[in-house]
């Protein structure tokens, strides 16, 4: 859509980044785990993903390291001479580790993508519907407004759903037949309108920030214990534990973390991995959990800290 839109070819992404696993998307994403062996999207290109914890710039303030990150992202579009179709990531890198980006980064970034004629594309597969806590859609925390935005997952709460939405004149651009099996299934389509209902009526997103602090205030106190922990990071209840095993040298503990997460399974507490070495928990619990689900899991990390740590 974006390269019928504008009528140009190349697209750019972030690496760390996972956008899903067909040709195209498989192209966009730039993780090693969840690439096959198979022919990927076309003209894409990846700029430095904007790490504040192990990046090139990680010693710079905040405000330094996003104006350095939205530098590259500049240049990277000077490299093809104004060919430039789009620019897509995720408001929070889910998959990659939950990495949050410096603060203006995004609204740089979308700056420079239209400047040469570009469209902005947020993927909110993993973001939306309010799991940030503080707003409804992730970007809303960068303080922009993209061009694209495709939604899925917590859109069905567990049902076959997702959608892309645009304006209308992006839209229009496709100008040949588009057909899909599923699309606009009336089941699926009155599973997301009860979800939307249930997150406005039950203050889902409000719930999700509340846990969320819940969560970050018991994960800090397990941080001062155990140095396993190097880096906490993320928003509401979409959050990242970065577990090292040297906390200077910052050394991935992907064994470590392995061995973690199969002691928590074992207490009836599931916990996803992402990251390139597989050492970032990735905590994104259903977003109607409470207090005595959140404590729970806190001590349940606590235990297995605490065994690993020995």
């Amino acid at each position: 859509m974006a390269r019928a839109h504008t009528k140009k070819s190349q697209v750019f992404g972030l690496r760390n980044g996972y956008h899903g696993m067909s040709a195209g998307t498989m192209g966009l994403t730039a993780l090693s785990s969840w690439r096959q062996q198979v022919p990927q999207g076309s003209s894409i290109h990846h700029v430095l993903m904007p790490d504040m914890y192990r990046g090139p710039f990680a010693n710079l303030s905040e405000e330094d390291q996003g104006n350095m990150y939205a530098a590259d992202v500049r240049n990277a579009l000077e490299t093809v001479g104004g060919h430039t179709a789009g620019f897509i990531l995720e408001s929070i890198q889910g998959v990659g580790g939950t990495y949050t980006y410096p603060k203006n980064y995004v609204k740089q970034a979308f700056e420079s993508v239209r400047e040469v004629g570009g469209v902005c594309i947020s993927d909110e597969v993993q973001t939306g519907f309010g799991r940030t806590g503080t707003h409804f859609w992730g970007f809303e925390n960068h303080d922009v407004v993209p061009d694209i935005v495709t939604m899925a997952k917590g859109m069905g709460n567990g049902a076959a759903l997702g959608a892309v939405v645009t304006t209308e004149e992006i839209a229009q651009s496709i100008k040949g037949l588009h057909f899909n099996t599923y699309g606009g299934n009336p089941l699926s389509c009155a599973i997301g309108r009860a979800v939307l209902k249930v997150i406005d009526e039950d203050n889902i997103q409000q719930n999700a920030l509340e846990r969320g602090n819940q969560f970050f205030d018991g994960l800090r106190d397990l941080q001062k214990k155990y140095e396993i922990i190097g880096d906490l990071r993320g928003r509401g209840l979409m959050i990242g534990i970065d577990l090292v095993t040297d906390r200077e040298k910052k050394t991935p503990a992907s064994k470590e973390a392995a061995e973690i997460l199969e002691f928590a399974r074992q207490k009836g507490v599931l916990i996803g991995k992402g990251g390139l070495k597989g050492n970032v928990f990735r905590l994104k619990p259903v977003m109607c959990l409470n207090e005595q689900d959140v404590d729970y899991t806190l001590n349940v990390l606590d235990q297995a800290f605490e065994k690993i740590s020995r």
